[in-house]
């Protein structure tokens, strides 16, 4: 079967950085389905994008998919002829359907049934004829954020679209999109190549490209500019490579030129994240530190998208924009500090925290009444906890804040230090944030934590009482995240602490009136996060799932109990005892039984029952002390006992006697035995091989 390459290239003006990646793999993802959708197969596909160019490259396409033979069955031979033999309406209907004569018919078995069939051929898809057509419906498919519209034209894109490319190896394909016609014809580099550009074949975009001062591989331009960076660093520096910076950037440039330029040092008596903020926000510097103690140097490394003949220029350029930016921060910072930190509380009420929900100055309030409670539960110093908690807003009307908002709690540490607080209540007030995303630290201390804790849980229960829940992407309180936060910092804490009664007091806190199932809801919320959380570490759901069935809140100790039996899930033994339960389960279940009264031994005429009833009396008094201690692997150790009894009991003995009085005996061995089993999780829903 012949092959060929395919190219497709979309040129437009310069597209926002934060969207070129996904558009072009969606733009793939376009392209291939709907390829392999026709039956034509191909080696590889890759795609390619820039600031001004979004493409897709498939290699060794078959230009032609394969003819198919295909055998379809209609009605029953006894529907499809009348007793002379001859072919009724619904056999010459289907086979006009199917494009053959009835005389091309022929008869199968199927099932005991004769059936007509009809033996359809099919030519296989001509690549260059269906080709177009699945290019503009993957264009028109594209995630595009806000679309606009330019000239005359009513289509929509996210930029102006100036070009395109279509070829099937060295020939055009014909293309019509945003009244414009496909072609071969490319442009290079804005500046360095600002001229047309004709691409011989799909196989060598790449290198014409370069040939035009255009990097259009995103690694291989994110690689070079880690390079470029990294060598710019002197000996005894280190360069901040943070990834979203560095996607930014690669976003930003089809050539990449790294410079190096400074600041006064002056600017370091402001916070280095403020300095930072204003480097990496506003300008897309990478900040440069000493590898000695972390200190931010005077200094910072930008990348350009022309690699000018006149360097010194560029970079004295830069030098001079940074140099407003980090005297805003200066100011910001000096005049911030002419007023403390628990001044600014009261101007917390004129912040709206949520219409229904009050000001930030009412929710500092809750979170401090909150964050008590919590205190005393993980043991945190109740004086710090309790400052901290009130003043870890204050700064959030602060200029500094107001003009970086990512340096929220950063900023109020620093107040706070000025103020002379204690250095533990300033750094709650920083580490009250923690963790800001996923993988982020936690709170170092309790008293952060319980702050930390107070803050989510109050903006948990007030907006799911709101009924404002998360709805599919959106979720404009960072719920999910919230949620999560609570996950790690209780189970982090190493002490119990019920999630349902923190839950609870954060709710009586509120002076809005919240729906009635408000605690329960947000307690299932978080308990169904628990799934991902547990997923990312390679423990099956259904280890959680037979942990929650006991119906605890506290996480802490579902950690513990899910830990335990991940491990033990892992056994041959907990294996047959899954199983077990589940019988035992669906016995119970069928007899509608759920009698609590010890068996009465007296009754028992099976050796197996009688050896079954020790090992579970023997078993519960070995369990019950460690289940209070929360050695559940050793809890779990014991239960395995129980392997041996257990199978022996129902091979050797028939559970639903002829007598009442032995049948409901047995159950209610049964019973006892299912109740020692979900102490510590129901086993029964633990997945098996079965």
């Amino acid at each position: 079967m012949s092959t060929t390459d395919l190219l497709f290239e979309l040129g437009t003006e310069e597209l926002p950085a934060g969207e070129i990646v996904g558009m072009a793999q969606a733009l793939r993802k376009g392209i291939t389905e709907g390829l392999a959708g026709q039956g034509l197969s191909f080696s590889h596909a890759c795609d390619y994008s820039t600031p001004r160019r979004l493409a897709v490259l498939v290699m060794g396409l078959e230009i032609k998919g394969p003819d198919l033979n295909n055998s379809v069955v209609g009605p029953p031979l006894s529907a499809a002829r009348d007793t002379d033999r001859q072919w009724t309406k619904a056999a010459e209907g289907f086979a006009r359907k199917q494009g053959v004569t009835t005389a091309a018919l022929d008869i199968v078995e199927e099932q005991g049934v004769e059936r007509i069939v009809a033996h359809v051929s099919q030519k296989g898809a001509n690549a260059a004829s269906i080709i177009p057509e699945i290019v503009a419906s993957s264009v028109a498919a594209m995630p595009v954020s806000k679309r606009m519209r330019w000239g005359r034209s009513r289509d929509e894109f996210l930029r102006p679209v100036q070009w395109l490319v279509l070829l099937l190896g060295k020939e055009v394909l014909p293309l019509s999109l945003f009244d414009l016609t496909s072609g071969r014809e490319t442009r290079g580099h804005r500046f360095h190549h600002n001229l047309p550009v004709d691409i011989p074949s799909p196989a060598e975009y790449r290198e014409t490209l370069r040939s035009a001062r255009v990097l259009c591989d995103t690694n291989e331009r994110r690689e070079l500019i880690v390079q470029q960076v990294s060598a710019l660093a002197k000996p005894g520096e280190s360069v901040a490579l943070a990834k979203d910076l560095l996607d930014e950037v690669t976003g930003l440039v089809e050539w990449p030129a790294a410079l190096r330029g400074s600041f006064d040092e002056k600017f370091l008596e402001v916070p280095s994240q403020a300095l930072i903020s204003a480097m990496k926000t506003h300008q897309k510097y990478f900040h440069l530190t000493r590898e000695s103690d972390g200190a931010l140097i005077p200094a910072f490394i930008t990348v350009s998208n022309i690699e000018s003949q006149q360097p010194d220029k560029v970079i004295s350029g830069n030098e001079r924009v940074i140099h407003p930016r980090l005297s805003d921060a200066a100011f910001f910072f000096n005049n911030d500090k002419q007023t403390s930190l628990v001044s600014r509380k009261a101007r917390l009420s004129s912040v709206v925290f949520q219409h229904q929900l009050g000001s930030l100055y009412d929710k500092t309030e809750r979170i401090t009444q909150l964050a008590s409670e919590i205190a005393s539960i993980i043991s945190a110093d109740q004086s710090i906890t309790t400052r901290a908690a009130q003043l870890c807003k204050c700064d959030l009307v602060s200029e500094m804040v107001l003009e970086f908002p990512d340096l929220q709690g950063v900023a109020g540490r620093q107040y706070a230090t000025h103020d002379g607080e204690m250095a533990e209540v300033a750094e709650a007030i920083e580490s009250h944030y923690f963790p800001r995303f996923a993988g982020d630290h936690l709170p170092p201390s309790a008293a952060a934590s319980a702050v930390a804790l107070a803050d989510r849980l109050d903006t948990l229960v007030g907006i799911f009482g709101i009924g404002q829940p998360p709805s599919g992407s959106k979720d404009p309180f960072a719920l999910r995240r919230a949620s999560l936060a609570v996950i790690r910092i209780l189970i982090d804490q190493g002490k119990p602490a019920p999630l349902q009664a923190l839950l609870e007091q954060a709710a009586s806190n509120h002076t809005t009136e919240l729906q009635p199932d408000t605690v329960a809801t947000v307690l299932q919320y978080v308990l169904d996060r628990l799934g991902n959380w547990y997923d990312d570490e390679g423990i099956h759901i259904s280890v959680l799932r037979a942990v929650l069935a006991t119906e605890i809140s506290d996480l802490f100790d579902i950690d513990l109990r899910v830990r335990a039996l991940s491990r033990f899930s892992q056994t041959e033994t907990a294996e047959h005892l899954a199983a077990a339960n589940k019988r035992v389960a669906n016995i119970l279940a069928k007899a509608n039984s759920s009698d609590d009264e010890q068996p009465d031994s007296s009754l028992f005429t099976e050796e197996a029952e009688t050896a079954l009833h020790k090992a579970v009396t023997a078993v519960d008094a070995a369990v019950e002390p460690l289940i209070a201690e929360r050695n559940y692997r050793d809890a779990l150790n014991e239960l395995a006992k129980l392997r041996g009894p257990v199978d022996a009991f129902f091979e050797h003995v028939m559970v639903n006697s002829d007598k009442p009085e032995e049948r409901q005996n047995r159950y209610r061995l049964l019973n006892r035995l299912r109740q020692l089993f979900t102490q510590l999780a129901d086993l029964a829903l633990l997945a098996t091989t079965e």
